[in-house]
C-alpha cells in the first residue's frame, strides 16, 4: 500500500495573532513537530499544503526537511481558497496526490507533539480494510487521520471549516479507532498559551 502524508499548513492562525506555524518552538518553529511525525510515517512523500504566510511556511518546512535529510520526500501545494477553512486545504492536498496513492495520512501543522509511531498504526488499519483510521486517547478522536483512496472523492467534496468529521462519523464500523497512549494526538495550538514547554 502506497501512502502519502499531507501536512495542512494553510491557516491564518488568527487566534494566535498570525504567524503561528513559524513561531519559535523548542529548537525550531512550531510546524517542525508535525513535520517530524509526517516524515516518520510510512509515506512515500510528504505534501505540505500552504495558504496564508505561504513563503514563510515553505521556507520553514524546507529547512526542517533539509536538517532531517528528507528534502527529497517533500513537496508543496498552495490552496488558493484557504480562507474558507480546513476543507479547502484538504481538497487542495488530496487533489495534488499522485495516482499511485492508495491512501493518505492527514497531519495538522499546529499539532507539534504527535508521536512518531501513531501513523504506522493507522496505516496498518487501512491495510486491513478500514476506510479510515484515527487515534483515540481517553475517549477522544485525535490526529493524524488516515483515509483510503476510496474516500478521496468524498474529501474533494468537503466544504467549510469542519474538516472531515462528519465523513468519519458516517463510516460506522469502517472507521478504525486505534488506542493511543499519548495526549499528543489531541494537543493543537490555537493561542500562544497553548504552546507546550
Amino acid at each position: 500500500m502506497i501512502l502519502y502524508a499531507l501536512v495542512l499548513a494553510a491557516g491564518t492562525g488568527a487566534r494566535y495573532g498570525g504567524g503561528k506555524l513559524t513561531a519559535p518552538w523548542r529548537d525550531g518553529v512550531l510546524i517542525d513537530g508535525a513535520l517530524r511525525a509526517a516524515f516518520a510515517a510510512p509515506a512515500a512523500g510528504v505534501v505540505v499544503v500552504t495558504g496564508a504566510g505561504r513563503e514563510a511556511v515553505q521556507a520553514a518546512a524546507h529547512a526542517f526537511a533539509e536538517r532531517a535529510r528528507q528534502a527529497g520526500r517533500l513537496s508543496f501545494v498552495y490552496a488558493p481558497d484557504h480562507a474558507e477553512g480546513m476543507a479547502a486545504s484538504l481538497r487542495a492536498g488530496v487533489a495534488a496526490l499522485p495516482d499511485e496513492a492508495d491512501g493518505v495520512l492527514v497531519f495538522l501543522g499546529d499539532m507539534p507533539l504527535v508521536p512518531a509511531a501513531v501513523a504506522g498504526t493507522l496505516a496498518r488499519a487501512l491495510e486491513q480494510g478500514a476506510l479510515a483510521a484515527v487515534p483515540r486517547f481517553e475517549g477522544q478522536h485525535g490526529h493524524p487521520v488516515a483515509f483510503a483512496r476510496s474516500l478521496f472523492s468524498d474529501l474533494l467534496a468537503l466544504q467549510g471549516d469542519r474538516g472531515a468529521r462528519a465523513l468519519l462519523t458516517s463510516l460506522g464500523d469502517r472507521l478504525a479507532t486505534e488506542p493511543a497512549d499519548d495526549p499528543g494526538v489531541l494537543l493543537d495550538v490555537d493561542r500562544p498559551d497553548d504552546l507546550p514547554a
